[in-house]
Parts: structure tokens; C-alpha cells; sequence
């Protein structure tokens, strides 16, 4: 990995919270806040490495396993590049336990699955979010097929038209290790960012994880560590606590 980056937060919510009331978005809530600074430092990595790509306008956001926080970071990403100027879209491409649409308070009756399927077009299910410059498709109703969906020539058309349309394309996507959805889209992206949680990702799964992304020769750019508070330490609203990272080279 070309860099790996430390975040503390304080984790209080459940995967079926998060699920049903989507992420914070403490990049919105609180930009001053310092975790909104982490979330900026982990923008500017992901720039840095891609320079040394042809390209880095579709960045992938995964982990090993559930539960690890990656719609959490991509969703926040989205939004610095967001406040950034850069005309962004954030794909949830997670389409077995989508998060996006309630994130940004939407109903999820299109998305990607209708696309995908042909029911719809991207520019008909593309909405604009209430933070300026990003918008997002959801994932669209859960399919029973959403490999094979992934995998689809519909899809690699639905990220060309995001390339001619946004600068910055954010896909959530699952786990690595859960199912075989990742690799279906490596080919698709310019590159990928991995989201562990210290204190809950093993090694051992973060090892097979980068493995898989090698084998299907994805361009890991970086890691985003995600560090449990200490105890007794109180997060600055949205369950994050005070802690900064450190950034450096793995």
C-alpha cells in the first residue's frame, strides 16, 4: 500500500443503525472539526497517489469485512472533494446493505439496480444531495444477481457516463472477503482505498484482502485505519473522538 492512515473514532453504532439512518457526515456537520481535517488528509493521499496513475477519477472504497466503516470514510471523502469545487458522485455500488440513500435522506426506489437492468438511465436516477457539488446514485432495490450486475457491460457504461459528467466518482463498495463483487469491479476503477478497523479487522483478513485486490490487479492507493477511543473518552458529536493520525508509508 502506498500509505495508511490512523483515525479515532468512538464507535457507538450498530451495522443496522448505520444501515437504517445512514453515516455521519461529520465533514458537513462540523467541518472545523478535526476528524473533518483527517477526512481531508485522507483526500489529499488519495491525490497524491494517484498522480502516479494515468488517471484517478473512479476510487473505490472497501474492507475485509462488515462493519469496518468504509461507507463512513467514502461518504466523508465524497464530501471534502465535494467543498473542494470538484463536481463529485457518490455510487453506492454495496448493493446487498446499502447505506447511501439514507445518508442523504432519500427513498432508494432507483438507483444502480434499475440501471443495471435497463428499467431506467443514469441521468434519470442521479439526485443532488444537500451538500453543494455532490451528488449521489443509491443503490436501488437489493437484486437477487448483484455480481453478475456489477460484472454487466451496463455497468462499465454507467461509469463511463459518470467520467463525462462529475470529476470525482466515489463507489462504495463490499467487503472484499464477503463476496466476489469487488473484483467484478476492479477493472472498471482507477483505483482502490481500503477502510480496517484496528482492534476488530484481523490481519490475517487484511492480508487476504489486498491479496485478492492484487490478483484482480486493482491499484491499491492507501489504507484508512480506524482507531477505537480509548475508554472514557467522549467523541465531539457524531461518535467521533479527538485523536489525530499518523500518516506514513507501509
Amino acid at each position: 500500500m502506498k500509505w495508511s492512515f490512523k483515525m479515532l473514532f468512538n464507535r457507538h453504532q450498530e451495522d443496522q443503525e448505520t444501515q437504517k439512518n445512514g453515516v455521519m457526515l461529520v465533514t458537513f456537520a462540523e467541518p472545523k472539526h478535526v476528524v473533518s481535517e483527517q477526512f481531508r488528509t485522507v483526500r489529499t493521499n488519495i491525490e497524491f497517489a494517484g498522480a502516479a496513475l494515468d488517471k484517478c477519477q473512479v476510487v473505490m472504497f472497501t474492507s475485509s469485512a462488515m462493519s469496518e466503516g468504509k461507507s463512513t470514510v467514502s461518504a466523508n471523502v465524497a464530501v471534502t472533494w465535494a467543498q473542494a469545487g470538484k463536481s463529485v458522485l457518490l455510487i453506492d455500488a454495496d448493493l446487498r446493505r446499502p447505506t447511501v440513500h439514507a445518508t442523504f435522506r432519500k427513498l432508494n426506489l432507483d438507483g444502480v439496480t434499475t440501471v443495471l437492468t435497463g428499467k431506467t438511465k443514469a441521468e434519470e436516477v442521479v439526485e443532488e444531495t444537500f451538500v453543494d457539488n455532490l451528488s449521489i446514485i443509491s443503490s436501488g432495490p437489493v437484486p437477487p444477481n448483484p455480481s453478475e450486475l456489477l460484472n454487466s457491460k451496463r455497468m462499465g457504461e454507467l461509469l463511463d457516463w459518470a467520467r463525462q459528467n462529475y470529476d470525482i466518482i466515489v463507489l462504495d463498495a463490499p467487503p472484499v472477503l464477503a463476496v466476489s463483487d469487488v473484483q467484478v469491479l476492479v477493472p472498471k476503477t482507477d483505483g482502490v482505498v481500503v477502510v480496517a478497523n484496528i482492534g476488530k479487522t484481523l490481519k490475517s483478513d487484511l492480508r487476504r484482502t489486498v491479496e485478492v485486490l492484487k490478483l484482480a490487479k486493482a491499484k491499491i492507493l492507501g489504507s484508512v485505519e480506524r482507531v477505537r477511543a480509548k475508554h472514557g473518552d467522549r467523541g465531539y458529536g457524531y461518535g467521533y473522538g479527538y485523536g489525530y493520525g499518523y500518516q506514513g508509508k507501509r
